[in-house]
């Protein structure tokens, strides 16, 4: 065979393998469109491939920028979080003042806060407070930058319930850490916990669990003008505490030992 035949045959079977791309004629809004759909109908990958040509092709204009966040949206319904999050951090250095910001830090925010509430959480039943806190405190200023920003956007009221529950979260962790201390003897580790909660989480709700804490640890080491005067702030703080009414109905025991 001559080899201008032979180049030939290979020439044409290199360009018979290229992929054909079939939005390659399509408006930008289709694209768009188009990826949509395929969010909905549960196709991330496509719909992530789709959302990147719509980038490429609409660069520079704001149809860009939205597709870089619902990029960023769809690779977090796809459970790809830190890919939802590297693509939230490059639009916000890309575009830190995008009429879009507030709805890119709430979602920056939303992605972190899920994945602390991911499924391996939901299976052993294993809420917030007892898992890596570095997330929840990311995804808590996030949403107060949100929250104090933007006060009036869509995604404010969300953004402020998402820091309450954070904020209860965190201090139900140094709870739960105290609790720990304070079951194993440790009870200096545990006064510690248990202030760091009342300090540094002064409204959440496991304060009055941190309070009981206290009196137990100050009265198991001796301490009792300090025990006294946390029991105090209890009854004072929380005049129907459980523990406090388990205390006297269990009057055999120190009333603090109800772990």
């Amino acid at each position: 065979m001559p080899l201008c035949i032979v180049a030939a045959a290979l020439t044409f079977s290199g360009c018979s393998s290229t992929p054909n791309d079939p939005t390659k004629d399509w408006s930008p809004n289709k694209i768009q469109s188009e990826a949509r759909d395929e969010r909905d109908a549960g196709n991330f990958d496509k719909a992530i491939e789709l959302y990147e040509k719509l980038e490429g092709r609409a660069a520079g204009t704001p149809l860009a920028q939205q597709a870089q966040l619902d990029k960023a949206y769809t690779q977090y319904k796809a459970g790809e979080q830190a890919q939802a999050l590297a693509t939230i951090e490059r639009f916000l250095r890309l575009h830190p003042a995008s009429p879009a910001l507030d709805y890119a830090l709430y979602l920056k925010g939303l992605v972190t806060f899920n994945e602390n509430l991911g499924l391996l959480g939901s299976l052993v039943q294993q809420d917030l407070s007892e898992r890596d806190q570095k997330a929840a405190k990311e995804s808590f200023e996030a949403l107060r930058e949100v929250a104090t920003r933007f006060p009036e956007s869509r995604y404010a009221a969300d953004a402020r319930a998402r820091m309450t529950y954070i904020v209860n979260s965190l201090a139900q962790s140094e709870v739960h850490v105290a609790r720990y201390y304070m079951s194993r003897g440790a009870y200096l580790a545990a006064i510690n916990r248990a202030q760091t909660a009342l300090s540094d989480y002064p409204t959440a709700p496991a304060l009055e669990e941190a309070l009981a804490i206290l009196v137990g640890s100050y009265d198991a080491l001796g301490m009792t003008q300090l025990r006294d005067d946390a029991r105090r702030v209890l009854q004072a703080s929380y005049p129907n505490s459980t523990f406090l009414r388990k205390a006297s109905s269990e009057s055999s025991k120190p009333w603090w030992k109800l772990w």
